[in-house]
């Protein structure tokens, strides 16, 4: 009897060891991924913390994972997102042929879904949460009228029909080629242009100071992006900014910049493309210096439209020059080709929902927005 007695006090120890271990597992693969989470509700809330992120932490975090991501010539986050997707279609299956359980398998699957959304936003998603334009560098906000759009316009068409003058020996017919390594844009080298062109403005406007593993990737699956309008994307799990494959000489210079201004800690559309714009036409070379007075002409005519009667819009397109606008409209037509409206319209909606949960409260119109930017900054006076 006193045998039978011990035995079960053994057993009963043995049980709340146990449980104890139970719950130290599983209290550390759930508490650890929900505290994270909740600390990144808190920097939605508090702009100054987000802002202590991009400044302290993120040049660290990205370096370290730029650095492991210029390893490879091919886009690394691409392949983790794909493998991601892989696994949870097939692990299912796994977890049936080990007969793990339904609990246990979506218990695991929702674990590892919850860590790629850690990872996302403190490796680089952290950054929409920063202070807005305005109140992170200190310039104060453009009151629209129409006679400063005007007046915007009559500067920037001018300086665009400059650019086309100075590049047009370069140019040559090949700007409407596709960009590729070999071709005639290779010999230009954008790359150190851009780059230090960020290096003399970063402390102005809290960007993170250019350094060393920049590599520019090749999108894995350009032909696919190209049929949703998609010319370029920041990869934010290993920090590497990807191009299309389809890009326009005359577009790459740009886009380029557009893409490592979200490498260098800029999760705002409108603020990637201000920055890609100062950057390329403040760039000695004329070929680049054209790139951005070019890209930029499509915010421009979509603003125009919207803000100026047509009788206003077509004396401002006369202004242009008649090559330009010829290249405008290869340029839209070369996309237009590519482009499938059943697709785009579904990753626009995607998109503008992501920005939008983001505290991008415009959406995909935040790209448009850039022209305010400029605007500002030329009442300002600080336009490059």
């Amino acid at each position: 009897m006193k045998f039978l007695q011990l035995l079960s006090g053994e057993n009963c120890r043995l049980k709340i060891l146990i449980c104890m271990k139970m719950k130290k597992k599983y209290g550390f693969s759930w508490g650890i991924p929900l505290f994270l989470i909740a600390m990144i509700g808190i920097f939605r809330m508090i702009p100054s913390w987000a802002e202590a992120y991009a400044c302290l932490f993120y040049p660290f975090i990205s370096t370290l994972l730029s650095a492991f991501s210029s390893l490879f010539p091919f886009s690394v986050g691409d392949c983790f997102i794909v493998g991601t997707c892989l696994w949870i279609l097939i692990y299912p299956f796994y977890a049936w042929r080990k007969r793990k359980g339904a609990k246990k398998t979506v218990g695991t699957i929702i674990r590892v879904l919850m860590w790629v959304y850690i990872w996302f936003y403190f490796a680089w998603g952290l950054n929409y949460f920063r202070f807005p334009f305005y109140e992170r560098t200190g310039i104060a906000k453009a009151a629209f009228s129409a006679e400063k759009f005007q007046d915007f316009l009559t500067g920037y068409v001018g300086k665009l029909n400059e650019s086309y003058s100075k590049a047009g020996d370069t140019l040559s017919g090949w700007y409407l080629e596709r960009y590729t390594t070999a071709g005639p844009m290779s010999k230009i080298p954008v790359a150190g242009v851009i780059q230090e062109g960020y290096g003399k403005m970063a402390s102005r406007f809290g960007l993170v100071e250019p350094g060393k593993f920049l590599r520019v990737k090749p999108m894995l699956w350009s032909r696919l992006m190209s049929r949703v309008a998609v010319t370029g994307y920041m990869g934010p799990f290993f920090t590497e900014f990807n191009l299309n494959q389809e890009l326009l000489s005359v577009e790459y210079p740009f886009t380029y910049a557009h893409e490592l201004a979200h490498r260098l800690g800029i999760a705002s559309e409108a603020e990637a493309n201000l920055y890609a714009y100062l950057v390329t036409s403040a760039a000695q070379e004329p070929a680049i210096r054209f790139s951005g007075y070019f890209s930029m002409l499509g915010y421009v005519v979509n603003n125009a439209r919207r803000l100026l009667t047509e009788e206003q819009y077509q004396e401002i397109v006369k202004r242009i020059r008649p090559e330009i606008v010829e290249l405008y409209n290869s340029h839209l037509l070369y996309w237009r080709e590519k482009y499938n409206p059943g697709m785009g319209q579904i990753q626009h909606q995607v998109y503008n929902a992501y920005l939008k949960g983001n505290q991008v409260s415009s959406g995909t119109k935040n790209y448009s927005e850039v022209i305010g930017l400029l605007m500002s900054l030329q009442e300002d006076r600080i336009v490059l």
